[in-house]
């Protein structure tokens, strides 16, 4: 994290969720009467800019009236089953640590890790960024027994509930904590719960997921592009907008590499600069 420049995180990280908003974009075209609906609930608080009437919130009640008046909800029979707790058949192998393990900790750790840590970065909070990611790893050791992904710090929740729209920053805290409990929650409700997203429109999910995500593509754009570097940082947003994959890695990853890269030929002197002082 020191040696990357906070402009080219940002444009990174806005490249990276952009395409939750071109979703959005596509899902008002696609469905104006129920999508449409969220996105002006939404841009109706937004002008009202009152903290009790949160934007998104005010989406998915008017979203959902939509849905409800409509009839674009499909009848899906819902499961109601619990979730069975089964621990994997395990085999350890050099050959597939080398392949494979390596490979998940540059996706996890040093990308991952990278967006969502620069994003709390850019919103003022002292990250104490050695204990998160040793945090993290061990987690990532517990999921490995019961056969889940490895962890991170995923870069749609920070964005979401580290977000201007989340109130001050003294009090975000609270939003982590019940996103949390929501989340064990959902761990146990998890056949209702993935069956009741089946009755739901697509666009009334999709607006949602982009309307939420709005104020920290917007903050980070304005991070990115106001910096000391903003070449640098467009060129990585340019690059982690693109879906790519190289060497199994995407492009979230060398969009870092290449945004360092352009702004050591456009950016030299406001980059070592920024060396220098880390």
């Amino acid at each position: 994290m020191r040696w990357v420049p906070l402009p080219i995180i940002m444009g990174m990280f806005a490249g990276s969720i952009l395409g939750y908003v071109t979703r959005l974009v596509a899902a008002t075209v696609e469905d104006v009467v129920v999508a449409g609906t969220a996105v002006g609930c939404y841009l109706l608080g937004r002008f009202l800019d009152k903290p009790s009437v949160p934007p998104v919130g005010l989406a998915v009640v008017g979203g959902g009236i939509a849905v409800a008046l409509v009839g674009t909800a499909t009848a899906e029979p819902v499961d109601w089953t619990l979730p069975v707790l089964a621990v994997p058949e395990m085999a350890f192998s050099f050959a597939a640590i080398i392949a494979v393990s390596l490979p998940m900790v540059v996706l996890s750790m040093g990308l991952g890790n990278v967006q969502g840590i620069g994003f709390l970065l850019a919103q003022g909070y002292a990250v104490p960024v050695n204990t998160v990611s040793t945090v993290v790893g061990v987690n990532s050791v517990v999921n490995a027994l019961l056969g889940g992904h490895p962890a991170t710090v995923a870069r749609t929740g920070v964005a979401i509930i580290a977000s201007p729209d989340s109130g001050p920053v003294s009090g975000r805290y609270w939003g982590a904590i019940i996103s949390a409990l929501l989340t064990i929650f959902l761990a146990f409700a998890a056949s209702p719960v993935a069956s009741l997203l089946k009755v739901l429109p697509k666009a009334y999910i999709f607006a949602l997921a982009g309307l939420a995500i709005v104020p920290s593509l917007q903050d980070a754009l304005e991070k990115a592009l106001m910096g000391k570097m903003p070449f640098g940082a467009l060129v990585a947003f340019a690059v982690a907008t693109t879906p790519f994959a190289v060497a199994g890695i995407t492009s979230a990853f060398w969009a870092i590499i290449v945004g360092l890269l352009a702004s050591l030929l456009v950016e030299p002197k406001q980059i070592f600069e920024f060396w220098a002082r880390n």
